[in-house]
């Protein structure tokens, strides 16, 4: 059964057709890497799952819901159960660690409670242990502005998982890391999707990154799905066609 179901997006911005046509599904728990060359649609395409932009056609059914046809309050709702992971991580700098995190939490806020700040003591140690496996046990009182990118990154993991989401869409969340800091994040990511269950939706611009970490592939090229198969069937022929002048440097030995 799939968790969520793609069907003939399309999405226009002025005169450039970001993505034209686009289908594909995603089981539970499955781990899936969307790669492409820089302006193929890869951050339109999962900005269009949540809403955070309009295609212009087509139908995105994601856990039973048609998410094109959510008005605000069920997309507000439906939203709570899709993390978002950002490639420049998107936190409040001036907060702590811990406050970053129970911002995951808002989505089962009211106004009121959000604006004031107000968690329960459940959802506190749920942060706390959050933090704990993610190594930021240190951290949690840091302002967000004193850690390495790397560390800002795994916040940015941490607030999605306090949401309990369903599944996690992360755009490009190592393209500002070096390759260090990038294997601590795909190694947590991977774990999400393994241990928890949690489906991942991951844009990558690193073809081995993907190959290693996927249980799946999508290939993006000038907003058409160009592939979509598992690591083992992505050749150089395949890389050719997704990337085209720039699969030079990202041919497989």
């Amino acid at each position: 059964m799939a968790l969520l179901e793609v069907k003939n997006i399309s999405k226009q911005y002025k005169n450039t057709k970001a993505l034209s046509d686009v289908n594909f599904s995603v089981k539970e728990g499955e781990f899936v890497s969307i790669i492409g060359p820089s302006g193929a649609g890869k951050s339109t395409l999962l900005r269009c799952i949540n809403r955070m932009v309009e295609a212009n056609y087509g139908e995105i059914i994601f856990d039973g819901s048609h998410v094109l046809n959510l008005n605000k309050k069920d997309l507000r709702k439906l939203r709570a159960k899709i993390g978002m992971i950002f490639q420049h991580y998107n936190l409040v700098y001036r907060l702590s660690v811990v406050e970053n995190t129970l911002h995951g939490r808002l989505g089962y806020k009211s106004t009121i409670e959000g604006i004031m700040g107000r968690y329960t003591e459940e959802e506190k140690k749920q942060a706390f242990d959050i933090l704990e496996k993610l190594g930021l046990s240190e951290e949690v009182f840091k302002r967000c502005d004193e850690l390495s990118g790397g560390q800002k990154q795994r916040v940015g993991i941490a607030r999605a998982l306090i949401q309990n989401p369903k599944m996690i869409l992360c755009d490009e969340p190592i393209a500002s890391l070096d390759p260090s800091s990038s294997k601590v994040i795909m190694d947590h990511l991977k774990n999400v999707s393994k241990e928890m269950g949690i489906t991942c939706l991951v844009n990558l611009h690193q073809v081995d990154v993907a190959i290693k970490y996927s249980d799946r592939i999508i290939g993006v090229n000038s907003g058409k799905v160009v592939f979509d198969g598992s690591p083992e069937e992505l050749n150089n022929e395949k890389i050719y066609e997704i990337y085209g002048a720039e699969a030079g440097n990202l041919i497989i030995d």
